[in-house]
C-alpha cells in the first residue's frame, strides 16, 4: 500500500501554531520534544497560546516568566516541571478526574484547536500506535481541529484501542530520539515496610491498580509469593514486566480482559518499552475506559493501591496539594477507589509514610492543612496503610477511626493526636481503646 502523508519539519509544525489557539500536548514519556523545542524558539511571535497538558516530562523551558504572556500552560495534572510556575501565577491548573478529561474535549468544554502527539511509525495499512500514552491522547486527537504527530521509530507499537490512521493526521514530523525514561528507584526501608502491610491485603487472583510513586513499586516487590495476579491500571512501570517474567502476574483469573494487562499509559525504561512492543499481553485503552469505575468494578478481587500527602484522623485523604499549594492532581485515585470497593472481593488502599520533613510532621494529621484538597472523602475511604500497619475505616465510627489511625501514626505523635481528638469530642474525655 502506498502510504501518503504530509511530512514537515518541527520548525514548520511550530509555525502552524497561531496566537490565541489552544494546543493539546501529549505528555508522560510521549512528550513531543522536537516540536516543543521549535515552539520555544518562536515564542516571541505568539500571544495567548494555551498549552493543555497532563504529566509533562523533560525540560520545562516552555514554562518560564518570559514566555508566560506568549505561551501559558493549563495543566490537568501537575508535573514537577510546572509546580514552580503554578505557585508563581505563571501557569493554570484545571482540577478534573482522569476519567472525565476526554469529556472536556469531546463536549467542547475545552475546545482543542491543535493536538500535538507522538506515535509509532505506520504499519503496512497506515495505522500508527499511540505507544506508551493512549490515556487522554486518543480523545484529544479525535477532538482537535488539527493533528500534528511526531513519528518516532523508538515509540513501541502497543496493542489494544491504541491506533490512529495516517489519514487522521494532518502533518507528520519525522523524528528519531530515545523516549524519556522514568526508572524506579530502590524502595526505602520505610516504603518496604508499608509495602509488606499492603501486600497482606492482596489475595491470590487479585487484579491490581497501582498508582505512581515509590510505595506502589515497593508493593509489587512484596508480591513474589502471590499467584495469578492480574493488572487493570491507569499506568504501570518496569515492576509489572518483572512480575510477568517471574510468573506472578498471569492475568489468568481476570473477569474482564483475561490474559491481558490493561492500562492507559506507561512510565518506565527502554527495557520496558522494548518489552511492550507488539506484545499481545498488553492492551492499551483510553482513560475513559480504563478509569471508568463501572468497568473497574467488573474486575473480580480488584485491588487499588494509591498514595496520599496526608490523612486526617476522620479519614479525609489529601493527595493533590500541600495546604493551598497545588502539588499534583486527583488523577485516577477516586476512580479506582470507587471501582475497587464495588468489585466482588475488592480492596481499596491509601498508603503513605507516617511522617514528612524528616519526621517533624505527622502525615496522620489532626486536621488537613488549611486549603488542602480532599481527593478521597471520608465517605469513600477504606484501608489506610503506613509503615506501622493498615486499618480499615469503612463502616467505622469517628471514634473507631481515630483509634485505628492513631495506631498507625508515628509513635511520637500519637498522644498529640489523641489529645486533639478528645478536645473535639471525637472519642470522649476518657478513651478506653487500647493502642
Amino acid at each position: 500500500m502506498d502510504l501518503k502523508y504530509n511530512s514537515i519539519s518541527a520548525e514548520q509544525a511550530a509555525g502552524l501554531i497561531k496566537s490565541g489557539q489552544r494546543v493539546f500536548l501529549t505528555g508522560n514519556c510521549s512528550t513531543p520534544l522536537r516540536f516543543l523545542e521549535a515552539l520555544v524558539d518562536r515564542y516571541e511571535t505568539l500571544q495567548n497560546v494555551e498549552i493543555v497538558q497532563l504529566l509533562g516530562l523533560g525540560p520545562g523551558n516552555y514554562i518560564t516568566p518570559e514566555m508566560a504572556e506568549h505561551i501559558r500552560i493549563n495543566s490537568l495534572f501537575i508535573a514537577p516541571n510546572v509546580r514552580k510556575a503554578l505557585s508563581e501565577g505563571l501557569a493554570d491548573f484545571t482540577p478534573v478526574f482522569l476519567s472525565e478529561i476526554p469529556r472536556l474535549f469531546r463536549e467542547g468544554r475545552l475546545v482543542l484547536d491543535v493536538a500535538v502527539i507522538q506515535v509509532s511509525p505506520p504499519d503496512a495499512r497506515g495505522y500508527c500506535s499511540y505507544g506508551v500514552e493512549v490515556g487522554v491522547t486518543k480523545s484529544a486527537a479525535e477532538s482537535a481541529g488539527m493533528v500534528i504527530a511526531e513519528v518516532n521509530p523508538n515509540m513501541p507499537r502497543t496493542l489494544g484501542d491504541s491506533f490512529i490512521h495516517l489519514n487522521q493526521i494532518d502533518y507528520v514530523v519525522e523524528v528519531d530520539y530515545p523516549l524519556p525514561e522514568v526508572p524506579s528507584p530502590p524502595p526505602s526501608p520505610e516504603q518496604q515496610q508499608i509495602a509488606r502491610h499492603v501486600a497482606e491485603l492482596v489475595p491470590d487472583g487479585a487484579t491490581l491498580q497501582l498508582g505512581i510513586g515509590g510505595i506502589p513499586d515497593a508493593v509489587l516487590r512484596q508480591l513474589g509469593d502471590h499467584n495469578n495476579l492480574g493488572v487493570h491500571t491507569e499506568l504501570f512501570s518496569d515492576g509489572v514486566m518483572d512480575m510477568i517474567e517471574s510468573g506472578v502476574i498471569t492475568n489468568a483469573m481476570k473477569s474482564i480482559h483475561p490474559g491481558k494487562v490493561v492500562a492507559g499509559f506507561i512510565l518506565g525504561t527502554h527495557a520496558l518499552y522494548d518489552y511492550v512492543n507488539d506484545n499481545p499481553i498488553f492492551e492499551m485503552h483510553p482513560t475513559e475506559y480504563v478509569n471508568d469505575p463501572y468497568i473497574i468494578a467488573q474486575n473480580y478481587k480488584m485491588v487499588s493501591i494509591n498514595s496520599a500527602l496526608e490523612v486526617d484522623i476522620t479519614g479525609q485523604v489529601c493527595a493533590d496539594s500541600i495546604g493551598t499549594k497545588f502539588y499534583s492532581g486527583a488523577g485516577g485515585q477516586l476512580d479506582f477507589v470507587r471501582g475497587a470497593v464495588r468489585s466482588q472481593g475488592g480492596v481499596s488502599v491509601i498508603a503513605l509514610p507516617s511522617t514528612a520533613m524528616g519526621g517533624k510532621i505527622s502525615r496522620i494529621a489532626k486536621q488537613l492543612k488549611p486549603g488542602a484538597g480532599v481527593v478521597t472523602t471520608r465517605y469513600d475511604v477504606h484501608y489506610i496503610a503506613t509503615e506501622y500497619g493498615a486499618v480499615d475505616l469503612w463502616g467505622r465510627s469517628i471514634a473507631e477511626r481515630v483509634h485505628g489511625l492513631v495506631s498507625i501514626a508515628h509513635p511520637d505523635f500519637r498522644e498529640e493526636l489523641l489529645a486533639y481528638a478528645r478536645e473535639q469530642n471525637y472519642i470522649g474525655r476518657v478513651f478506653k481503646g487500647a493502642l
